[in-house]
This record gives structure tokens, C-alpha cells and sequence, in this order.
């Protein structure tokens, strides 16, 4: 075999090697649709992430599911920031509920509304000593003039 036909068989099995990676298609011609992960499922496989201890293991894992390692980052992340959590039936803020900046938006609203009622009840409060002294007063006023 020569030189040129041994690069251009290489270069031919570099090319197969290629098309493999792409997004793998239906019998139909279309792309599969993309994968969509459960809180369950992320948390399940950091847990056993983690527990990987011999060099090579975590790849393996990752080959295994699928998974590339920045998935595993970006779960991470999630988790350290509280927003990955385990599903109770229905995940939150699945279809049809509410987007995060929504959730801040009535959180906010909530604390202001909070504040708000203290503030009238502190005020209904001082209302009702204020009128217990006033009928005080009056009663006094009343029994002095007899």
C-alpha cells in the first residue's frame, strides 16, 4: 500500500468516524428530538459520579449514559444553586408553570404586601388604644360634670 492510498484511507475511515457522531437520525430521516433529563435522574447519576473512585471509572460513566462532562458541571451547578431538585409527582415549572423571573416577580410582591399588612396592623392597633382612650377620657368627663 502507498503512502497516498494509506492517507486517503485514513482520511476515508476519519470521515465514517465523523458522520457516527452526528445527531443520530429516525428511520424516517429526521433527527431524534433531544434528550430531556428528570431531576431524579441528574441527582441519581452525580451521586454515582462522585462515587467514582479508579481512574477511569467517571468516563466510563459518562460513556455509558451518554453524557458529556459539561453536562455534568452544568448539573453541578444546579444543585449548588438549589435549582435542582428531586420530583414529587409533576415537576415544578413544568409545562404550563411559572418561569423563574415570574416566581422572583411574587416573591417580591409577597414581602412587599407583608411589610404592608404589618404596618396596617400596627395602625388598627394604635386605633383601638387610641378610641379605649378616648372612651376613657369621655367616661371621666362624664362623671366630673354630675
Amino acid at each position: 500500500m502507498t503512502e497516498a492510498s494509506a492517507i486517503r484511507t485514513a482520511t476515508g475511515a476519519a470521515e465514517i468516524a465523523r458522520k457516527k457522531q452526528r445527531a443520530p437520525r429516525t428511520a424516517s430521516g429526521r433527527r431524534r428530538p433531544r434528550r430531556v433529563f428528570t431531576g431524579d435522574y441528574k441527582l441519581a447519576l452525580l451521586a454515582e459520579y462522585e462515587r467514582c473512585t479508579h481512574p477511569g471509572d467517571k468516563g466510563a460513566l459518562l460513556r455509558r449514559e451518554g453524557l458529556y462532562s459539561s453536562l455534568i458541571t452544568d448539573w453541578r451547578r444546579q444543585h449548588r444553586e438549589g435549582t435542582l431538585v428531586a420530583t414529587k409527582g409533576r415537576s415544578e415549572g413544568g409545562r404550563g408553570g411559572p418561569s423563574r423571573s415570574e416566581i422572583d416577580r411574587l416573591r417580591a410582591d409577597n414581602q412587599r404586601l407583608r411589610r404592608k399588612l404589618a404596618k396596617a396592623e400596627a395602625v388598627i392597633e394604635v386605633q383601638g388604644k387610641v378610641q379605649a382612650l378616648l372612651e376613657q377620657i369621655s367616661k371621666s368627663a362624664d362623671t366630673e360634670t354630675e
